[in-house]
């Protein structure tokens, strides 16, 4: 038989995003499988544990934690990326062929939605090639969605375009209009003019919530110190921005 697969949108951090058609598809799961990223990120799979352990009304499930395969930072980008998904769906085989029986249910908890900067269902897709398995999607509240949330803000200007790009990206092409951006390392916006509007946000929804906005003028050094202080505390950090030209 077919074994199945659930991908859930758990949201970006609060417990209260997540959605009744996800708590459905958690309490029909045997088996969840989460990437094991280092200490630096215990707190990630703590938070999947304690979504499951608020939601799930009959607790007979196992989690399964997976090494993360290193991931290339030196070489060709794009390169680096295939090779580590191709690592990944291989681990990922490997664990549900052994982990998950015929007629089981599994279950990847993704942070946001899965269908925005996240990797799960391009290496389920993988998998699904070498073996039988059949997985749906649950959307979740995205990072963006809190971001504006937060701030209180329309995502658009009336009648206007948004992109959605990440940091390299804005440093290679500029801005233009409004942007969200994601996947930052380096504070591409100090980069932007100083009239820059911008709403920045970190570990959002969570206790840790950071919350900056003004023009890159007044408020970039700022994010940049903050941003700094909050990964050396942390060991890591998921932010992102939305700028206005």
């Amino acid at each position: 038989m077919t074994r199945r697969i659930h991908v859930i949108g758990i949201g970006a951090g609060d417990p209260d995003y997540v959605t009744a058609q996800a708590v459905t598809a958690l309490n029909d799961t045997d088996v969840f499988f989460a990437m094991d990223k280092g200490e630096t990120k215990d707190d990630l799979v703590a938070l999947r544990r304690s979504i499951c352990e608020r939601f799930i009304r009959e607790p007979g499930y196992r989690f399964v934690e997976l090494p993360d395969p290193v991931r290339d930072r030196t070489g060709d980008y794009r390169r680096a990326v295939d090779d580590w998904h191709a690592a990944r769906a291989r681990l990922w085989a490997e664990a549900i062929a052994s982990e998950l029986p015929n007629d089981g249910v599994g279950a990847f908890l993704a942070w946001g939605d899965p269908s925005l900067y996240d990797s799960t269902l391009r290496i389920l897709d993988r998998v699904a090639a070498h073996l039988d398995i059949d997985y749906d999607v649950i959307p979740g509240i995205t990072a963006i969605q809190a971001l504006t949330a937060r701030h209180r803000i329309p995502l658009n200007d009336v009648g206007e375009p948004v992109l959605i790009t990440t940091g390299r990206r804005l440093r290679e092409h500029g801005l233009t209009g409004t942007a969200v951006v994601m996947l930052d390392g380096d504070c591409a916006f100090t980069q932007t003019p100083p009239q820059t509007r911008i709403w920045w946000g970190a570990y959002l929804g969570t206790d840790d919530e950071l919350l900056v906005s003004g023009t890159v003028g007044d408020v970039g050094e700022r994010i940049v110190a903050m941003r700094a202080d909050a990964r050396a505390r942390h060991g890591w950090i998921m932010d992102t921005y939305l700028l206005r030209a």
